[in-house]
């Protein structure tokens, strides 16, 4: 079985995040970049999946402009077995990467694609889903634990009340929550072959999917700054507070 994990270059998330003079968007010129962290944890439980006998090659894909070869080879270094880089220069969302992924999982026949729920820097959460929808497969989400016996998959999710464990009938979309594992580093040895590896590139054509942005952003701005706290003489005086000044209550 062939496992798909798709992986996001997004700015470093140990980066203070800068918005640019005019507003129109983040700054990310000289700003270190880095894998989605939860596409971080998607490779890991591949390659874990991989090591405990259940496939036997692992694809990471990333959608993005040249330079996200690079989180590709991270991939590489922790364990995957190929890579694919589809470049556009355009600022994709999440339905133009579900098409190209869709044409990517068409191509490529997996059994299973794992990504991480949502990247750092749009927050969307909407990927996996739209994907699971184009496909009509299956899906797992806010994946904190993922058990593969035959054509079935046990996930087990995070949800408000708690845990849920769903059964998926393979193939199948999962989308990994934090605690799913803890990724490994990538040794230097591996990273240094990583260098040498060969990527598939391809383009949104290739897949006969169109990833012009349908949306427009507006503004950009930084959150609004924390005001001090303050001490109150009583209770009756903190509702009043919440009521009037906060406006909660």
């Amino acid at each position: 079985m062939k496992i798909l994990v798709p992986v996001k270059r997004v700015v470093d998330a140990n980066v203070k995040v800068r918005v640019k003079a005019d507003g129109s968007a983040v700054e990310l010129a000289n700003v270190k970049m880095a894998m989605n962290p939860f596409d971080e944890i998607a490779v890991e439980e591949a390659i874990r999946l991989k090591e405990a006998g259940k496939a036997e090659e692992i694809i990471v894909v990333s959608i993005g402009p040249q330079q996200a070869q690079e989180t590709l080879r991270t991939a590489l270094a922790m364990g995957a077995d190929r890579a694919i880089l589809v470049k556009t220069d355009e600022q994709t969302e999440p339905l133009g990467v579900a098409k190209v992924l869709k044409g990517v999982v068409e191509a490529e026949q997996p059994g299973l694609v794992i990504l991480g729920k949502q990247a750092i820097d749009d927050d969307s959460n909407q990927t996996g889903q739209m994907l699971a929808a184009l496909l009509g497969w299956a899906q797992g989400t806010f994946a904190s634990k993922v058990v593969l016996d035959g054509d079935k998959a046990k996930v087990t999710r995070e949800v408000d009340g708690g845990l849920q464990t769903v059964e998926l009938k393979m193939p199948a979309i999962v989308t990994a929550d934090l605690r799913l594992n803890q990724p490994r580093y990538a040794s230097l040895p591996n990273i240094m072959k990583a260098k040498k590896k060969q990527l598939d590139e391809k383009t949104p054509a290739d897949y006969g999917a169109d990833v012009k942005p349908r949306l427009k952003v507006i503004k950009t701005e930084e959150p609004g700054g924390r005001k001090a706290g303050v001490k109150v003489k009583s209770v009756a005086e903190l509702v009043d507070k919440l009521k009037n000044e906060a406006g909660v209550l």
